[in-house]
């Protein structure tokens, strides 16, 4: 073939080559929907580095049509900002980067990557912003990527994407939407009937700050009832000096009917209560169902185990395998006491929504994690 004739032929050999990798990467996944496309997105939050991949549906803002594909977390603890651990989240990033392009085959533009609010705050507490720099420097090197698009997002902005990502189009100005955190709480709504004003909610109290505060008050006895004792002082402190405040500042009372809670602690509360409903990215719950559980977490915490909870599931028709393995993962991401701490905190922010006046419908969102990744792509791809 002639020079001239091949350099003709080049954009339409690229875009084969393109829609190639494309299939080839829906072709790495069990997909739900026609007409749809595997994205990921890897994030380096305050614990580690996250990796999501996901096929999102043509109707994913009108219906949230979004099937989570694999779901990848590698604690690394970068928010220490030590040597070692700069080392291990740059290392992680570029392995779930690498798995995602090479293995998965998803073209390297379908893969979004982001450092998280949380690590941007704590960075800034401590005069750190330097070690972000430093690893979105070297993970631009280590790829040979130098115009590779690693955002430092804010927090308005990422909870602006993540009820964007989280909450369908039909439910998005009566909705307001709480992500509960490992170090901090962020989430907010819509006011104004659109989506350019958003009103901004946030706590400094996470799941992991949560623990870690009660933890230093229980000194050497470190027995489960004085950590119960201690986490009721915490909570108290919290709820008195930022939550009330900080939900009564938002006004999102009256014009919210749905309280949504996102996050690693609604993900477990939702998967502990409903084990049976494994397949449902969001169940509902009542402030007393939670207030319950909590209990059950202090008093009897061997019923939530996934060998009790699958026992008592009577359903046949369910995949009793793949529950006890869900629920595994809750207790290997959490802890008892961990799980009292996020628990507590839900508790607490919930109780302000608690009238009876009027009644507030409370969802957890179990898939909330990838909820900035379907808005990302859709505000970056037009979509």
């Amino acid at each position: 073939m002639h020079k001239t004739q091949l350099k003709a032929l080049l954009p339409f050999i690229l875009l084969v080559f393109l829609n190639f990798s494309l299939l080839y990467a829906q072709n790495n996944f069990k997909l739900k929907y026609n007409n749809s496309a595997v994205y990921a997105g890897i994030e380096v939050g305050s614990k580690g580095v996250k990796m999501s991949v996901i096929e999102i549906g043509k109707n994913a803002q009108s219906r949230g049509a979004f099937n989570i594909l694999k779901d990848t977390s590698v604690n690394t603890d970068f928010i220490s900002f030590s040597e070692p651990t700069f080392h291990a989240t740059l290392n992680e990033l570029y392995n779930l980067y690498s798995t995602s392009v090479k293995d998965y085959k998803i073209p390297s533009r379908l893969v979004f990557t982001v450092v998280s609010s949380g690590v941007k705050i704590q960075a800034e507490k401590e005069d750190k912003a330097e070690w972000i720099n430093n690893l979105i420097d070297s993970f631009k090197l280590k790829i040979k990527d130098p115009d590779r698009q690693v955002e430092v997002v804010g927090v308005l902005q990422e909870a602006r994407l993540s009820h964007l990502g989280i909450v369908p189009e039909t439910r998005r100005y009566n909705t307001f939407l709480i992500d509960i955190g490992s170090g901090n709480t962020k989430g907010g709504y819509f006011p104004n009937g659109n989506t350019r004003d958003f009103k901004l909610f946030q706590l400094t109290w996470g799941t992991k700050s949560t623990a870690n505060a009660t933890e230093k008050r229980c000194n050497e006895d470190k027995t489960l009832t004085n950590f119960n004792k201690q986490l009721y002082r915490v909570l108290s402190e919290a709820e008195n000096s930022e939550i009330i405040y900080a939900v009564n500042e938002s006004g999102s009372y009256p014009v919210s009917d749905n309280i949504a809670f996102s996050g690693g602690i609604a993900w477990s509360v939702a998967t502990l209560i409903y084990p049976e409903l494994i397949d449902n990215p969001v169940v509902s719950v009542t402030y007393d169902q939670v207030l319950k559980f909590n209990e059950t977490l202090f008093n009897n915490y061997s019923s939530l185990s996934d060998a009790v909870l699958v026992k008592n599931i009577n359903d046949k028709n369910l995949d009793k395998e793949a529950i006890a393995k869900e629920v595994k993962r809750v207790h290997q991401v959490f802890d008892q006491k961990s799980l009292m701490a996020g628990t507590g905190l839900l508790l607490k922010i919930m109780r302000q929504f608690k009238s009876v006046y009027e009644s507030k419908q409370f969802f957890l969102v179990k898939n909330g994690q990838v909820g900035w990744v379907s808005a990302y792509v859709d505000q970056n791809t037009g979509k």
